[in-house]
C-alpha cells in the first residue's frame, strides 16, 4: 500500500510541524509572562531551539527512549525460541529486510508495541504477562500487527509524535507548577512595579495555552493513532492469513484485569490495545487510544471469506455499518483471493498456568541477569546479579553451594 507509507511520512512531517509550533507558541507566552517586556521573545527562541534538539532526539533516539520508559528489555532467541521464530515468520511475510529487535517488559499485564524510526531500526516489544497467556497462533497475530506498524511506517510517526507530546505536555506542568506554588508571590511584586491590566492578561493567556496545548496536543495524537490500529489489523491478518489468532488473542487482552504499571498517556497509543484502564464507555469514546476492542474483534471474526484487505474493509462496513473507507484505494483494488488457513496445530500439550508462570519468570529473571544454578538435590536457584556472596546455604537441603567466580 505505497500511498499508505507516502501518507504516513506527509502526516508525519504535518505532525512534526504542529508540534512544534504548538511548543514555540508555548514558549512564548510563558516567557511573556514570566519576564515582560521581552520574555516572550526569549521563550520563543528557546523554545525553538528546544524544539530543534527535541526533534533530533526523536528521531535519533525516540525509541530507546520510549522502549526504557516502558521498562522494555532485549532479549535473545535462546531466552524464547518461540517468540524469535514467529518475529522471524512475520518478518518474511512483510518482505522487512532486518528483524526486529525483540524486547519483553516485566508486566502481568498482556500487550505489545513497536517502535523505531524506520523499517530496519525497529524493535517490538512484548509484555510477560502475554507470553504466558497466548498459544501460538494469538502471539502470531500480536506480532503480525505489530509488524505491520512497522510495514506501514507508522512507528517514525508514533516514536515522534509521543516525545514531542511529553515535551509540550512537561512544559505546560513545569509553567503551571511554578506559577502556582512557587511564583505567585514574584508574579505579583512584578505586577505591582508596572505592567497592570496588560501582564495579567498576558499571565491569564499563557496558563490557557498551558492548559490547552496539551490536550489539543493528546487529541491529535489520540485521534489519528485510532485508524492506524484498523490498518494494523487488517496488515496483520494479510500476514498471517488467520484473523481468529488475532482475535483471540485481543480477546484474551480485553478480559485482562491487571495495569500496566509503565504505561502513561505519553505511551498508551503505541500499545496494541489501550494499557489504561478507563471508567465509562462514553470518557473510553472520547479520551481514548485506541478504537473499541470489542469492534475490532468482531470485525475479524466477520472475515470468514478471505483475509485481504477488501475483506476486511466489508466486514468493517458489516460491524460498524459506516461506509468511510479504512483501507487505501490500492489496497481495495487488490484482486487476488487471500484465502483463511486452517488453526495451526499445537505442537505439545498446553502447560499448567504455574509451568507457564515459571517459565515466564525465569525468562524475566534472565533478563535482569540472573544466573541459574543447580544444587546436589535437584534445586534449581536464581542467584541475583549484585549477590556479593562466594557461597551460600541451598534453601532446599541446606548444603553450601558456591557462586563459580565467572558469575
Amino acid at each position: 500500500m505505497w500511498e499508505l507509507i507516502r501518507a504516513n511520512r506527509r502526516k508525519s512531517m504535518m505532525l512534526f510541524l504542529l508540534m512544534g509550533a504548538s511548543l514555540i507558541v508555548l514558549g512564548y507566552a510563558i516567557g511573556a509572562a514570566w519576564a515582560p517586556p521581552d520574555g516572550g521573545w526569549i521563550g520563543l527562541m528557546a523554545a525553538s531551539a528546544l524544539w530543534m534538539f527535541l526533534s533530533m532526539i526523536s528521531y535519533f533516539s525516540g525509541d530507546a527512549i520510549l522502549l526504557s520508559a516502558s521498562g522494555a528489555k532485549e532479549i535473545t532467541r535462546d531466552m524464547h525460541p518461540q517468540l524469535f521464530n514467529v518475529a522471524e515468520e512475520m518478518k518474511i511475510a512483510a518482505g522487512l529486510t532486518v528483524m526486529p529487535k525483540i524486547y519483553v517488559i516485566d508486566e502481568a499485564a498482556p500487550n505489545a508495541f513497536a517502535t523505531g524510526r524506520r523499517p530496519e531500526k525497529s524493535a517490538i516489544a512484548v509484555t510477560a504477562g502475554l507470553l504466558g497467556r497466548m498459544n501460538r497462533d494469538e502471539l502470531q497475530g500480536v506480532v503480525a500487527h505489530e509488524t505491520s506498524h512497522i510495514l506501514n511506517r507508522d512507528i517514525l510517526f508514533m516514536t515522534f509524535a509521543g516525545v514531542m507530546l511529553g515535551s509540550i505536555t512537561l512544559l505546560s506542568q513545569v509553567f503551571l507548577h511554578n506559577l502556582f506554588f512557587m511564583g505567585g508571590g514574584r508574579y505579583r511584586s512584578r505586577e505591582s512595579r508596572g505592567g497592570g491590566q496588560g501582564a495579567a492578561i498576558v499571565m491569564i493567556a499563557a496558563v490557557v495555552l498551558a492548559i490547552l496545548a496539551p490536550i489539543m496536543a493528546q487529541l491529535l495524537y489520540f485521534a489519528i493513532s485510532r485508524k492506524r490500529e484498523y490498518l494494523a489489523d487488517a496488515s496483520a491478518v494479510r500476514l498471517t492469513r488467520y484473523p481468529e489468532g488475532l482475535a483471540s488473542a485481543l480477546e484474551k487482552i480485553s478480559m485482562s484485569t491487571e495495569d500496566l504499571s509503565k504505561a502513561n498517556s505519553i505511551t498508551a497509543p503505541l500499545y496494541i490495545a489501550n494499557p489504561i484502564k478507563q471508567k465509562g464507555a462514553r470518557l473510553q469514546n472520547l479520551t481514548s487510544t485506541h478504537p473499541p476492542l470489542h469492534d475490532r474483534i468482531k470485525i475479524l471474526r466477520a472475515m470468514a471469506q478471505g483475509a485481504g484487505y477488501l475483506d476486511y474493509q466489508e466486514a468493517v462496513s458489516k460491524i460498524t455499518g459506516h461506509r468511510a473507507s479504512i483501507i487505501p484505494k490500492s489496497g481495495l483494488a487488490e484482486t487476488a483471493s487471500i484465502p483463511v488457513r486452517a488453526a495451526g496445530a499445537p505442537a505439545e500439550a498446553p502447560s499448567s498456568l504455574k509451568s507457564q508462570n515459571r517459565a515466564i519468570g525465569n525468562l524475566i529473571r534472565t533478563v535482569n541477569q540472573f544466573k541459574f544454578l543447580t544444587c546436589a538435590c535437584g534445586l534449581t536457584i536464581k542467584v541475583p546479579p549484585d549477590l556479593r556472596k562466594s557461597s551460600f546455604p541451598c534453601p532446599g537441603c541446606g548444603k553450601t553451594v558456591t557462586v563459580p567466580a565467572s558469575l
